[in-house]
């Protein structure tokens, strides 16, 4: 859909998925922050197009770093949506999996960082996960979905798979890359579960308005946001009483 014809609704959640900004990066689960917020991750293949995805639906260059080589960003990635004085959501950009010239210790660390948060983390509420529509699930691609299927299979963790790169597909593969991922999905769908699928394209801004009409949708709800602002503020509040009592920087509270 260009974006002339984009619905109020549409126009109006891509007008809140601008205002996404940085918020923290941690290397490890445990140096992620405590929060009741929503928190959306971002997941693909290293070269799936998911930084620029992520870039696209802030409608911000630079928001995600999008390497030059892939896979060599290591890190979570946390950006935070919504009001600045009450944010209701975090976005979760997880690094780029599977690329070949990564060691393969680094590898395995990832695997394991990526499995323990979608397995664990606390406030996920969904996962997008980036699939090139030119190639469809690959072996790695099915086993991250592996990672998080108990939970969405619950309905405790939503799940949208955008088919990044549709712009470089016609109509007839458009169409078999949507059936041959369908397949797929059925195997985590059930009367519990959200799952949405949709083919997306960074260039040509297809199911961009899609995109971020789901989004919008996981948002929290204003009370719960403005509760969360709230805490984090006396958290805030309470760490630099720590620190000027310790006169040693106070460490941020960990979550999981």
């Amino acid at each position: 859909m260009e974006a002339a014809e984009w619905s109020p609704e549409a126009r109006d959640a891509l007008a809140w998925t601008h205002s996404a900004r940085f918020f923290t990066t941690a290397a490890k689960l445990d140096q992620l922050p405590a929060s009741e917020l929503p928190e959306v991750a971002f997941v693909g293949r290293s070269n799936a197009g998911k930084s620029t995805a992520v870039n696209t639906l802030a409608q911000q260059r630079q928001l995600a770093f999008a390497s030059k080589t892939p896979g060599r960003t290591q890190h979570i990635n946390l950006f935070q949506v919504g009001p600045k004085a009450a944010p209701d959501q975090v976005w979760a950009d997880l690094p780029g999996y599977g690329y070949a010239a990564v060691d393969r210790t680094a590898k395995l660390r990832w695997q394991e960082v990526m499995a323990q948060y979608l397995a664990q983390r606390r406030n996920l509420a969904a996962v997008v996960q980036m699939v090139d529509s030119r190639h469809g699930f690959t072996e790695l691609d099915q086993q991250l979905l592996d990672f998080v299927a108990p939970r969405v299979r619950t309905g405790e963790v939503k799940l949208l798979v955008l088919l990044t790169k549709a712009d470089k597909l016609n109509r007839k593969e458009q169409a078999e890359s949507l059936r041959s991922a369908q397949a797929v999905l059925a195997e985590v769908a059930t009367e519990e579960s959200d799952v949405g699928i949709a083919l997306f394209s960074s260039l040509a801004r297809i199911g961009l308005d899609d995109a971020a009409l789901a989004l919008r949708s996981w948002a929290a709800p204003a009370d719960v946001a403005q509760r969360e602002a709230e805490l984090a503020a006396a958290r805030a509040a309470e760490l630099a009483e720590l620190q000027a009592l310790s006169g040693e920087p106070a460490k941020p509270p960990r979550g999981r």
